[in-house]
């Protein structure tokens, strides 16, 4: 009887320490959710009341071109750049996991770069990506290769954007240098012992050890990148360069979903729109995490 009453007791506590983020949830995130939901089978405009349409916002997308320009663009940016991010980011991990004294200081400065304002990030990379005289065309210069113009050729724009987000590869690389400090010695050492040399070592021990790791940043990145908008559009579409063929290249998803909703006030469109990007993560998502099944290593499972 004391026992029971003691768990109810704890029951009771536990869910007034979670009150606060449940409230959280279910005003800011949920309620939120299931009202886009219904948005989207409707017309709305912020002005008039919501006019019910059914599904004609989902035919709709359907047909236009435009959310298929977005589609394509931003698979294609996250199909590059999440995996330029964890091989970077695991390059940067593994060098820091080898520096003895000072990592403390190398760790801070990797992480920095991360706490850039998105804004103020795009503006420097408008400058180091300039087609004329950006640091990265002269530095392509001093080798002799003739840079492309990065942010007026919608055949580079997108990579040009890729080599921006590898800007913040350091958040990624604290992740993969805490796992690697996870990684017994021991193996490394039994390794070497039986003539196993250094890109054995990293096949056969380092990844299986930080799998767990890398499928977790895999998946976070993805999501990251597929709702991409901040330095995309502070680049390229705070001017007419957003009406121009070269501002398609850089139309995103999410800047194709903005531009319904506060620009052609089209808010039941573009509830349409977030909740097929929904869709989207989750069926990529769910890919990933069947996948991972097969090469995600778990210490202690046999």
């Amino acid at each position: 009887m004391a026992r029971t009453t003691l768990r109810r007791t704890e029951t009771r506590w536990g869910y007034f320490f979670l009150s606060p983020w449940i409230v959280g949830m279910v005003l800011f995130t949920a309620g939120p959710m299931v009202a886009s939901l219904l948005l989207s089978f409707t017309e709305y405009d912020l002005i008039n009341e919501p006019k019910a349409v059914g599904t004609a916002n989902y035919a709709e997308l359907l047909e236009d071109p435009k959310v298929g320009t977005a589609v394509w663009n931003t698979l294609f940016y996250t199909a590059l750049h999440v995996p330029l991010q964890i091989a970077l980011a695991l390059a940067l991990a593994m060098l820091l996991h080898r520096v003895g004294r000072g990592v403390s200081f190398f760790r801070t400065v990797l992480y920095l770069p991360v706490m850039t304002p998105p804004v103020a990030m795009a503006a420097m990379f408008l400058l180091l990506l300039n087609g004329s005289t950006g640091v990265i065309n002269e530095a392509l210069r001093f080798f002799g290769i003739d840079g492309p113009n990065w942010t007026t050729d919608p055949a580079w724009i997108k990579p040009g954007i890729v080599i921006m987000g590898l800007w913040t590869a350091g958040s990624t690389a604290i992740i993969y240098l805490a796992a690697l400090s996870g990684v017994p010695e021991d193996l490394y050492e039994a390794a070497r012992l039986d003539g196993a040399g250094a890109w054995q070592q990293f096949r056969h021990i380092t990844l299986p050890m930080i799998s767990g790791a890398i499928y977790f940043t895999v998946i976070v990145n993805t999501i990251s990148s597929l709702q991409m908008f901040t330095e995309a559009f502070s680049m390229f579409f705070g001017s007419n360069i957003a009406e121009s063929s070269e501002g398609d290249a850089a139309l995103f998803y999410v800047i194709y979903l903005f531009q319904q909703a506060f620009r052609s006030l089209r808010m039941g469109y573009a509830s349409a729109l977030a909740w097929l990007l929904f869709l989207i993560i989750v069926v990529i998502t769910v890919i990933q995490v069947r996948v991972s099944r097969r090469l995600v290593y778990y210490e202690g499972e046999r």
